[in-house]
């Protein structure tokens, strides 16, 4: 599966068809991504993009034009990593407008927030915006069945079982920093914090047999 970042990335400088007619790759990510009814791309489709986005990740969307409507859809996220999903106000924080993308990082002085979307200046482009005009950070959570192996994973393991496990804890709210999969202390110091939810789990900091099941049950409700 394709990461998000890499989907996005790839659509760059892809842009609105100036004067009548519309960009039939625009068109094509409303197809894809169950947009029936939208017929041109003078209607704006940076909730479009980050539907089509995140269905080509097979993470879950928000089937609607609304930037706001990713307020609503996975988890919180106080800690954002690029790949996150970042929602911005328009004219009013009260207002029903706004801007969806995805979080690329922030400038050195903190007034600004990278980001990388849909309909910005017309076009699929990384975007400076004001930090002010932020409403919140999103992790999407992924729409498959998530198995892992039935081994135990610990400190100073590394690989794509350790991938999987950062991902589903970063689903879960738990802060395990980025998806390398090297299994360091921030990990394991995550994975305890999770253990000691339910007494099921001791907290060991070791993806042992009680802890796979109990977060394999959790992840896939």
């Amino acid at each position: 599966m394709k990461n998000i970042l890499h989907i996005a990335t790839a659509e760059i400088g892809v842009k609105e068809k100036p004067g009548k007619g519309s960009n039939p790759q625009i068109l094509k990510y409303a197809k894809d991504a169950g947009f029936d009814n939208y017929t041109e791309d003078d209607t704006a489709w940076c909730s479009l993009f980050m539907n089509w986005v995140a269905k080509e990740a097979s993470l879950e969307s928000t089937d609607s034009l609304l930037a706001r409507s990713w307020l609503n859809v996975g988890n919180t996220s106080n800690d954002p990593e690029p790949g996150d999903v970042v929602v911005f106000w328009r004219n009013s924080p009260n207002s029903w407008q706004g801007h969806v993308g995805i979080y690329m990082g922030f400038s050195i002085d903190g007034d600004r927030v990278y980001v990388l979307g849909g309909n910005q200046g017309n076009q699929v482009s990384i975007t400076a915006y004001s930090a002010n005009q932020i409403l919140g950070f999103r992790r999407l959570r992924k729409k498959e069945t998530t198995t892992f192996s039935k081994k135990n994973i610990k400190r100073g393991d590394s690989g794509n079982e350790v991938v999987m496990l950062q991902d589903a804890l970063k689903q879960m709210g738990y802060d395990c920093g980025t998806s390398d999969g090297i299994f360091g202390p921030k990990t394991e110091s995550a994975l305890k914090q999770f253990q000691s939810t339910d007494r099921s789990m001791e907290i060991n900091g070791v993806f042992d047999k009680a802890t796979r099941e109990h977060l394999t049950t959790l992840i896939n409700r």
